[in-house]
């Protein structure tokens, strides 16, 4: 019988045998990364496209670029068993595993807000949002009661603090229809709903999940009555606007524990969202958080201004993430037209004008394309199927050419499969153990 033969390579050997630790891994020289990330920019195909996802169809000659000349595959960014929303997927996508670190969204949406909780207090992400009665039915008709204006809903949290919260509960307000509600030693063990899975569905089902924490369901209807009678929302419905006319708490935790970014990669990083989400999990990983003028979260936020402070920030930062939530916002919206209006938009003004722009500081880096989650518009919600991810390296690739279309459909035609978002981004990031560099 001869010998077995070795199907291991050395690197896989070690690979399996050296923990993931901080001190194994080595920054390249002189190397920046950009992390892109069009929020729930992938779809599944459509008969309205004959077959085509939105990304196909759209006008993406910069994404097209990258994945022509790069590499182009799948993440999925979205461990199995866990709710596909942005804040388990970018928390992978940024190297910590959710399974191990995941304790709820409220608290990174606080954690980018400052507010302090102790480990005993509970922090709820929680919207304004529009319900209507259809017979006997409650239906969740907007998920951001039209995504009213910051100035109006800073407005309606303050007359609701005023006329309902006391010292255990109070609801910290945001930006448009994100808000924080904290709650001072209160639980975090219920079982509660995003209102954008509840898109045009009966909330009966949901609402009586409250029913086990009658001190917040008691706080939620006391809302509700001060809201229905507001000025704003009486003024709003004059105007044919959605009211805020109820509050809905969801993705509550306590504080989770993160090892700083820098400590993990040896990168400094900075990460440029207007979502309070993204900033949050800066917050946590000891990231810096630029905030940049005119970012809204949605079509008419300030695309060419998010690239240029990125840039600033590549001179002493060596990891920036670009965060862009307008291809989501509008997918839950259902509105086709908007959401290829919103890639198109991602590409033009975000990928080739940084495409542009990184030039003018170093010829030295390497670009990841991807979305967080799929946010099909046929079910107007979040999927957890892998997501097209496409990197470009400006040293290695620029021979290289094919004639690809960054979509789902070239994705998943790839081999190149990551089972996770922190293997995808030790892959970005170029990091292997240190002890490989001796063979």
């Amino acid at each position: 019988m001869g010998r077995r033969k070795k199907k291991e390579t050395i690197s896989q050997i070690i690979d399996e045998q050296i923990p993931f630790q901080k001190e194994s891994f080595v920054p390249e020289e002189g190397m920046k990364y950009i992390m892109l990330i069009g929020d729930g920019m992938g779809d599944f195909p459509m008969k309205e496209l004959e077959g085509k996802t939105p990304l196909e169809v759209a006008i993406t000659p910069g994404m097209d670029f990258i994945a022509s000349y790069g590499e182009i595959g799948t993440c999925q960014t979205v461990p199995p068993g866990m709710h596909p929303g942005s804040d388990v997927a970018i928390m992978g996508l940024l190297g910590y595993s959710p399974e191990e670190k995941y304790t709820g969204r409220g608290p990174i949406e606080a954690a980018s807000r400052g507010i302090i909780l102790r480990p005993e207090d509970v922090a709820y992400r929680c919207n304004l949002v529009t319900l209507k009665f259809e017979g006997n039915d409650l239906i969740m008709e907007d998920y951001s009661a039209g995504h009213i204006s910051t100035e109006e809903a800073i407005q309606l949290i303050e007359a609701i603090n005023r006329y309902a919260a006391t010292d255990k509960i109070e609801i910290i307000p945001g930006v448009s229809y994100r808000h924080i509600l904290i709650w001072r030693g209160g639980s975090g063990g219920l079982h509660t709903y995003p209102p954008h899975d509840l898109l045009g569905k009966s909330v009966w089902f949901a609402f009586q999940a409250y029913d086990e924490e009658p001190y917040l369901k008691e706080f939620i209807i006391k809302a509700i009555e001060i809201l229905e009678k507001h000025p704003i929302n009486q003024r709003r419905k004059i105007e044919n606007k959605p009211p805020a006319n109820a509050i809905w708490p969801w993705g509550q935790g306590r504080t989770p524990e993160f090892e700083p970014f820098e400590e993990r990669w040896g990168l400094k990083g900075a990460v440029i969202s207007a979502v309070d989400l993204i900033k949050g999990l800066a917050v946590l990983a000891n990231m810096t958080v630029i905030d940049v003028p005119g970012a809204t979260g949605y079509l008419d936020t300030n695309y060419e201004g998010k690239v240029d402070y990125a840039i600033e920030a590549l001179k002493d930062h060596d990891f920036v993430l670009i965060h862009v939530e307008a291809p989501d916002e509008v997918s839950h919206e259902g509105s086709l037209e908007l959401k290829i209006k919103a890639i198109n938009e991602f590409d033009r003004r975000i990928i080739r004008y940084l495409l542009e722009k990184i030039i003018e500081i170093t010829d030295k880096y390497r670009i990841l394309v991807c979305c967080d989650h799929l946010t099909p518009i046929s079910i107007r919600t979040h999927s957890a199927k892998p997501v097209p991810v496409a990197i470009f390296d400006s040293v290695k690739d620029k021979d290289k050419k094919r004639d690809i279309k960054f979509c789902e459909r070239e994705a998943y035609r790839s081999s190149l499969f990551f089972k996770s978002g922190p293997e995808l981004l030790q892959y970005f990031l170029q990091r292997r153990p240190k002890i490989l560099q001796q063979y």
